[in-house]
């Protein structure tokens, strides 16, 4: 049982109180002399009719001091614990150390489905900086989800239906040629597109045509179909690349053209519920009475709309996946349609909705115009992470001239790409991102860099051992778990850093509940900020043999958890920079 655990349930015995609700009021000291964690009283005031400093007196009488614990002193209204040192070493170390790359995971999600949209990139559309934080975020949440013991569902919600394609489909029979399909490339098609909206301007009836040529893909045209999934084809070939880049991957990639025979079923059931009303020809569920303006299901020619898409979608997603949850990582501009959307599906009956959120997020924009490549107002993601390797190589030669080659590629990509990824999962999500490159590849501040560095310095420290002969190979340790001696972690510097891998896991659940990697990304910049300072506090490899020993498995804890939280967030581990 950890320490805050225990404090709660020997308060609850004290009070008859529930030991859950207590262990939320725990809090940590501003000044380590204070203590290791406090019990504000005053939140006990109202339930006991008495005041805070008399309850701590009171409690500090009554209480059975957990084992785990040195004492216990009031101060004012607070109740202040000390952890016995030594005590709290060894069950911080055994846990991290006995779990390894788990430390942090269980099975509460016990196979339950977590359905995730995110990323959701268009057909013949560029792949750009704007779906850098749904494809950072869906991702995280994808493998936090998964260590929490829940079978989480990557879903790519295409765009790959509208009327854009008849323009696309129009601008190539008139500009384009099949070199151009063999080359692949969608900045040709976005040119293409360009094209047709500046020509359609002097020219209106070329929008007649795109009308005309999407009915022909919607009615099965053999060559509107063919050119349709030509574009598709290019696309999905060069968002793949992207997308390794990033190490994120998908289990499904069915897009709004899948949903085309799935609609109508809803507007049956609309209709039959008495929900649709005719507004100036378009059928519309009337959302009044919620604030909200209505949710238009058919326009006046009968064509669908992404609303009538997203519940179609939102009960396949439930019929096939029986979700525990079922998530749309989608920007904040979208708030007013998912709430349209859930409140339709309330009405519809379906109980499930309440197992559905819109993880809303605000936008990255790109301070360094200069470095980056732009093609008009477009900013394409592949070229910023390109750009953030490249920098990060020219920095690396400079600082670690012996690593070169594959080592340095390998190394600048791992490093570069997970800049950019952290830069966006270091806030909270609904914030407003301006994206940095100096900042983001600063090897000194809160970045990922930083991070991935303190965890080749742990990878660093734990090599010098086996040079010296501490283990026989990298596969063993430098130290027995058995015989250590905790009382040499006994000092500020290391118990900073016990507390900081003691409060991961809560981190993980908390990041979980909110549906907010950040709570995971500063957790894991605690867990730095508290190595680093003990890395220069504490001697390591030339302190005497019983205090090396246990440093260095305190190494080996935080290098563990600190790959363990890069993973979580989408980023790798090298261990070398």
């Amino acid at each position: 049982m950890d320490n805050q655990t225990a404090i709660a349930a020997a308060i609850a015995a004290a009070t008859g109180l529930a030991a859950d609700e207590l262990k939320g009021y725990l809090e940590t000291p501003p000044n380590p002399a204070m203590g290791d964690y406090a019990f504000p009283c005053f939140k006990l005031a109202k339930a006991l009719r008495k005041a805070p400093p008399a309850i701590a007196a009171e409690l500090m009488d009554k209480l059975v001091l957990p084992a785990g614990l040195s004492r216990v002193e009031t101060a004012g209204g607070y109740l202040n614990f000390f952890a016995d040192k030594a005590s709290y070493a060894s069950g911080v170390l055994s846990r991290v150390l006995s779990q390894g790359e788990r430390y942090g995971a269980s099975e509460e999600g016990k196979g339950g489905h977590v359905c995730i949209d995110y990323s959701s990139i268009n057909i013949a559309k560029p792949f750009h900086i704007g779906h850098l934080s749904s494809t950072a975020i869906g991702n995280s949440l994808y493998r936090i989800y998964g260590f929490l013991g829940y079978a989480p569902v990557g879903i790519n919600h295409l765009g790959d239906w509208g009327t854009q394609f008849g323009k696309m489909i129009v601008a190539f029979k008139k500009w384009g040629d099949e070199a151009m399909l063999e080359k692949g490339s969608v900045r040709d098609l976005v040119k293409l597109y360009v094209r047709f909206h500046d020509e359609a301007e002097a020219h209106p009836e070329m929008n007649d045509e795109a009308r005309a040529w999407f009915k022909k893909i919607e009615d099965g045209d053999a060559e509107a179909i063919a050119l349709f999934e030509r574009f598709k084809a290019i696309t999905m070939r060069e968002v793949m690349r992207v997308y390794d880049m990033l190490d994120v991957h998908f289990d499904s990639y069915a897009g709004e053209s899948f949903y085309n025979d799935k609609m109508q079923p809803i507007v049956e059931e609309l209709r039959e519920k008495n929900l649709l009303k005719l507004d100036q020809g378009a059928q519309i569920v009337d959302l009044s009475a919620y604030d909200m303006p209505p949710c238009i299901i058919l326009r006046s020619d009968g064509a669908t709309l992404y609303a009538t898409r997203d519940l179609a979608t939102a009960q396949y997603r439930h019929d096939t996946y029986a979700f525990a949850k079922s998530l749309y990582v989608v920007a904040y501009q979208q708030n007013l349609h998912f709430k349209q959307v859930f409140k339709v599906l309330e009405l519809m009956g379906r109980d499930w909705v309440k197992d559905m959120e819109h993880v809303n997020f605000g936008m990255v924009s790109i301070t360094d115009g200069t470095l980056s490549t732009r093609h008009g107002n477009v900013v394409y993601l592949e070229d910023v992470l390109n750009a953030a390797i490249d920098k990060t190589r020219a920095v690396m030669a400079e600082k670690s001239p012996d690593l070169t080659g594959e080592a340095l590629d390998e190394a600048a990509k791992a490093v570069g790409v997970g800049a950019v990824v952290w830069g966006v999962l270091y806030s909270a999500r609904i914030k407003d991102i301006s994206f940095s490159y100096e900042k983001a590849l600063n090897f000194d501040g809160e970045t990922g860099p930083y991070v991935q560095y303190t965890h080749a310095r742990c990878c660093s420290v734990l090599a010098k051992a086996v040079q010296a002969g501490l283990a026989q190979s990298s596969q063993d340790k430098p130290y027995d778990v058995a015989s250590l001696d905790y009382e040499a972690l006994s000092d500020e510097a290391a118990t900073n850093v016990l507390k900081a891998l003691d409060a991961f896991p809560a981190a993980i659940c908390a990041a979980a509940e909110k549906n907010e990697p950040y709570l995971v990304a500063r957790a894991l910049m605690d867990v730095c900020t508290a190595y680093n300072k003990f890395y220069y506090d504490d001697r390591i490899m030339d302190a005497e043999p019983n205090a090396r020993e246990a440093r260095l498995a305190l190494t080996d804890a935080a290098r563990t958890v600190i790959k363990t939280g890069l993973y979580l967030l989408g980023l790798k581990a090298p261990e070398r920079m």
